[in-house]
């Protein structure tokens, strides 16, 4: 098995083995990967952190042999708290600017190595908590971030991918879509019995789970719906003042446990 490891901000991981098609999720930098296959300039890989699978361009990442991914994968980690760290290649000289979430190997001081390649880190760090507690204060951090589909940064984030940052911040795992996250943790009757960092459940017409978001409070949600923002909810859904009705129509309410 090849391994491969994000050395950029962050990478769009794409459905099919092309440009043009869409992006199912994101890469940031330090999060790894098996590589399974490879396709003229693409490669198919499956996701260390969410199990999850999906094409990348054979340019936007750095390879790893089995003794470098061993020795990586057993350094403690750490995320960066905001997008203004960076890091510099001691060789090159170039830039790699971090994004909210990003992973790196914790620093020996500012220096760590990643494949022969050198790297001096320039900015804050902080290693998760495992609370639960600081879910809700992570979850503000991408306030106002524009909704893309298949995004994971305060530049463009979808729901689950804002459900799954928010609860990585606070060194929480959640797998990577909605349906997946709703079928983990405590089932709860009523929105009275959750607290805030609960996760929120909605469906279509149909049935299926649609759409995730993060208890504030028993009667609002901040959830990614244009954009990361706060709205009400009760037993019916979520209530969007702006819009004046009911956008989304509950399903599940989720204790999950750390």
């Amino acid at each position: 098995m090849n391994f491969g490891i994000c050395n950029l901000s962050v990478i769009a991981v794409r459905k099919l083995p092309e440009h043009g098609s869409e992006m199912v999720t994101q890469l940031l930098f330090g999060e790894s990967f098996d590589i399974i296959e490879t396709e003229n300039s693409w490669v198919f890989i499956n996701t260390h952190y969410e199990n999850y699978k999906g094409w990348i361009h054979q340019l936007q990442f750095l390879p790893l042999d089995g003794f470098e991914f061993n020795e990586f994968k057993g350094k403690p980690m750490v995320l960066t708290p905001n997008s203004s760290s960076s890091l510099t290649e001691v060789t090159s000289k170039k830039y790699v600017h971090l994004l909210l979430g990003c992973t790196l190997p914790l620093p020996n001081g500012d220096k760590f190595t990643i494949e022969s390649v050198d790297y001096i880190f320039n900015g804050e760090y902080f290693t998760p908590s495992g609370k639960k507690t600081d879910i809700l204060k992570f979850a503000a951090c991408y306030q106002n971030a524009p909704y893309l589909w298949g995004g994971r940064t305060q530049f463009g984030i979808d729901c689950s991918g804002f459900t799954q940052m928010a609860y990585k911040l606070a060194g929480i795992f959640l797998p990577r879509d909605a349906s997946q996250q709703s079928e983990i943790g405590e089932t709860l009757s009523f929105i009275s019995e959750s607290e805030p960092g609960d996760l929120v459940f909605f469906d279509n017409e149909t049935g299926n789970i649609t759409h995730v978001g993060i208890i504030y409070d028993h009667q609002h949600i901040i959830h990614a719906s244009g954009c990361v923002r706060i709205d009400m909810i009760d037993h019916n859904g979520i209530y969007n003042k702006d819009l004046g009705k009911y956008t989304h129509q509950l399903r599940l309410i989720k204790k999950v446990v750390a």
